[in-house]
């Protein structure tokens, strides 16, 4: 088993003028003292318009200082939204190669539809049509990493003339695909896909253990790959096992109440 890290970049009003500041600041010590403690990953969600819960809306930007301030962590999207009103998929093509030049092979392009509705609906996205948005630009964004020249695409969602898209990646043919799992549906998707699941699981170890079993099985069983490499890996981020350090109990105490009462209110507010 591996340990990674997950940021969203909450950040709780009142703000002062260096707030944000100081957040990203204080994010890239972290990063850098948890390559040199060997942590495995670390993955940066992309969230917008939602306040107070997630300041991070460029991953890549963070993720791209991060790669010159460390040597072995790997840089996850947790995830990069894939509808093409969001993210367009020749931009995350270009995006995904870059920094994994630049970070020499140490991207996980970890993906998803989106689900927020103020998120969607700041978009224009009809929240009806995100699936299958995110399946054509998924095709797409792989395509644009592997093909030399693309050859173009048409579809419900996407239309994109053949162009070659550069760079590409420096791991081949692609870095590790993953996808956004809230439900063991989407987990037994994932796997049948042959994608990384990444399951966003605030359940306890016996369920979660069983969701783990469950997508091995069905990746062996039934895994049809959507891209040129398969991923078989799922990574738990959440549950109910909430963790807290500090210098004594009592402090730990005092700081998981205050900061597992703003996450509770912040993604029932504002996601």
């Amino acid at each position: 088993m591996r340990i990674s890290l997950f940021y969203e970049f909450p950040l709780p009003r009142p703000w002062s003028e260096d707030d944000e500041y100081q957040l990203f600041q204080d994010g890239l010590d972290e990063v850098e003292a948890a390559d040199k403690a060997g942590f495995s990953t670390v993955w940066l969600t992309e969230h917008h318009f939602l306040e107070e819960y997630c300041h991070s809306t460029a991953p890549e930007i963070f993720l791209s200082a991060a790669s010159q301030r460390t040597k072995n962590i790997r840089l996850g999207f947790g995830i990069m939204h894939l509808p093409p009103a969001v993210n367009h998929p020749a931009r995350v093509a270009e995006r995904v190669a870059t920094l994994d030049l630049i970070s020499n092979g140490r991207v996980e392009f970890g993906t998803g539809e989106s689900s927020s509705v103020g998120e969607l609906g700041g978009f224009g996205i009809d929240p009806a049509d995100k699936r299958a948005m995110w399946e054509e630009a998924l095709e797409v964004s792989i395509r644009c990493m592997t093909e030399e020249p693309f050859t173009g695409f048409q579809g419900q969602h996407i239309e994109m003339p053949p162009r070659n898209v550069v760079p590409k990646p420096r791991q081949e043919p692609h870095p590790p695909v993953w996808v956004a799992c809230t439900r063991p549906a989407s987990v037994a998707m994932a796997a049948q896909k042959g994608l990384g699941a990444l399951s966003f699981a605030y359940t306890g170890p016996g369920p979660l253990a069983e969701r783990v079993a469950g997508y091995y099985k069905e990746f062996e069983e039934n895994a049809v790959p959507v891209t040129p490499q398969m991923n078989p890996n799922i990574l738990a981020i959440g549950g109910d096992l909430s963790m807290m350090v500090a210098p004594t109990d009592e402090q730990a105490i005092e700081r998981l109440g205050m900061g597992g009462g703003f996450f509770a209110f912040g993604i029932m507010h504002y996601y």
